[in-house]
């Protein structure tokens, strides 16, 4: 069997995916695209079909399952006419611009009664956070009792705010620790830089989380940090430590110097968790004893809802308390 994928968005996250669908993932192959500018989705479907209506795309007999990766405003629209259709989908995060929508999601595939959303944290699908997890699953560390994070970007657009910075890069944070620690959090803090030459106030963030099992979790969250893109992680237990090594693959000694590269943003950085993500989203729909370990449409509100309170700690200048309503 293979599965004829659906993309909708030619933007650079649609057009990866598109690329993936078509040339690399095994069971499936590229269905269909659709964009509004329809040059640009003639541009990415090579011989697959192409439209300018996500709806004729979803609707489509050529098409079986749907990655949506259209601008964030679309997705709860186009995720619920998947839904609609019967169509399993992944989503690019977020799930939908805010926590309500996120939760009619929720809702809506709870009756159905079956699992038919991913949600696009590819963070959990990275060699780097897989053997972090792994490393935390022997015990060999103890356990967990601080995680440290960075998130840095070489350059934010100009119109990118500290609340941005929450919603819409954060969130990768939020979602990744949760599921290497098997926890939520339950309080928060935001503290905001003051503004500095040409880089406005609230870059960087620092965002310090406590979780439901006694763990303390800090990210700082720096969208113009000039050098390149870089994210890291350290886990630090009752016996011992574990952190990402250098993310290059190469180092290079030159001029009585040791150097290693940064990419300029987060595509060539997480190329293969977007593959494996891919495959993997793949192989689940081919076989349901398949272990898939995507983010859920829950896991897509989670990630949003706590996005939104820690901007409510910006806003009031303290701490807040961290609450999610029960799981439907």
């Amino acid at each position: 069997m293979t599965i004829r994928v659906g993309v909708v968005g030619t933007g650079v996250m649609g057009a990866d995916h598109a690329r993936l669908f078509a040339r690399e993932v095994r069971g499936a192959v590229l269905g269909g695209v659709a964009d509004p500018e329809e040059e640009r989705a003639r541009a990415v479907a090579g011989n697959a079909s192409v439209f300018t209506d996500p709806l004729q795309l979803i609707r489509s007999t050529d098409v079986d399952a749907v990655v949506v990766a259209s601008p964030d405003h679309t997705h709860k629209d186009t995720v619920m006419a998947c839904l609609e259709a019967g169509k399993p989908v992944l989503c690019e995060k977020p799930l939908a611009i805010d926590a309500a929508q996120c939760l009619e999601i929720v809702r809506k595939e709870q009756e159905l009664g079956k699992k038919m959303v991913q949600v696009g944290f590819m963070r959990r699908f990275d060699p780097c956070y897989a053997e972090l997890k792994s490393t935390l699953a022997t015990g060999s560390i103890g356990i967990p009792r601080i995680v440290h994070n960075q998130h840095r970007n070489a350059r934010a657009p100009e119109w990118f705010t500290a609340h941005m910075a929450l919603t819409n890069s954060f969130v990768h944070e939020i979602d990744v620790t949760r599921w290497l620690l098997g926890a939520e959090f339950v309080r928060g803090h935001v503290t905001e830089a003051p503004s500095a030459g040409d880089i406005p106030k609230g870059d960087p963030l620092m965002i310090t989380l406590e979780t439901d099992t006694g763990a303390i979790v800090s990210t700082e969250v720096f969208m113009n940090a000039d050098y390149g893109y870089h994210v890291h992680c350290e886990i630090a237990g009752t016996r011992g430590t574990t952190s990402m090594a250098h993310p290059a693959l190469t180092r290079t000694r030159l001029d009585r110097a040791e150097r290693g590269a940064f990419p300029e943003n987060w595509i060539p950085r997480f190329a293969d968790a977007y593959r494996i993500q891919d495959q993997s989203w793949i192989n689940s729909l081919l076989d349901g004893t398949h272990k898939n370990e995507g983010a859920t449409a829950w896991d897509g509100f989670v990630a949003t809802t706590v996005a939104e309170q820690l901007v409510t700690a910006i806003d009031m200048g303290a701490p807040v308390d961290l609450t999610l309503p029960e799981h439907p």
